[in-house]
């Protein structure tokens, strides 16, 4: 380490240092600073759009609330797309269209919550998976049950694909799917219904080919 003998010489070396380094330390604090301020103004941004979706989200759920009319809400998720409450905004309209057997619009709305891999998204598959076999879209139901990636849905998932295998009339697999559903919810009473509905079609399918 170098050693000064005199006040002069720390000074003089001090002045050396900062003409060799002291634009570099200048800029790197610039750069620094600049970094943080930058930072900060990010994490503001974010949480004045956070607030800012949050309170249009209540509004519009306040009207829907008051007329029932989902024009709020849709206009909403249009706007909101990449919030998280536009999922939740999606799904309450996409309710309020399959009570009103307007299922197109449902499937629209349950497209958009049933982004990402939240329990959320998983939820709106499953109501997806319904509208589609509502529509006699068994293809692309199965499709979307296949997306679900929760454990906890495993019952719901299997009950409704043996829904739609039994809807296309392939009845061994609608059973072994109505079975593994029964693995995650014994005694379930509508499985087991459903299975019995099984052995009835099987019959009349019997019966129907021996009368021709």
């Amino acid at each position: 380490m170098e050693r000064f003998e005199t006040e002069e010489q720390q000074i003089e070396a001090i002045k050396r240092f900062w003409k060799e380094n002291g634009t570099v330390i200048i800029l790197g604090a610039v750069l620094g600073l600049g970094g943080l301020w930058g930072w900060r103004y990010y994490n503001d941004s974010v949480i004045s759009a956070k607030e800012s979706a949050s309170q249009a989200y209540q509004t519009s759920l306040s009207s829907f609330a008051e007329t029932e009319d989902i024009q709020a809400l849709s206009a909403f998720v249009n706007d909101n797309s990449d919030t998280g409450y536009a999922a939740l905004a999606a799904m309450i309209v996409a309710q309020q269209a399959v009570l009103e057997d307007d299922f197109e619009t449902a499937k629209a709305q349950l497209s958009v919550a049933a982004k990402g891999k939240s329990e959320i998204a998983d939820v709106a598959k499953l109501r997806l998976a319904k509208v589609h076999v509502q529509l006699a879209e068994y293809e692309q139901a199965i499709s979307q049950l296949e997306t679900v990636n929760a454990p906890a849905f495993a019952d719901q998932v299997n009950e409704l694909k043996g829904d739609v295998l039994y809807a296309q009339g392939a009845y061994d697999e609608a059973r072994a799917a109505y079975n593994l559903a029964l693995v995650e919810l014994p005694g379930n009473q509508t499985i087991k219904m459903k299975l019995d509905n099984i052995a009835y079609a099987r019959t009349q399918a019997v019966s129907s080919n021996s009368e021709q």
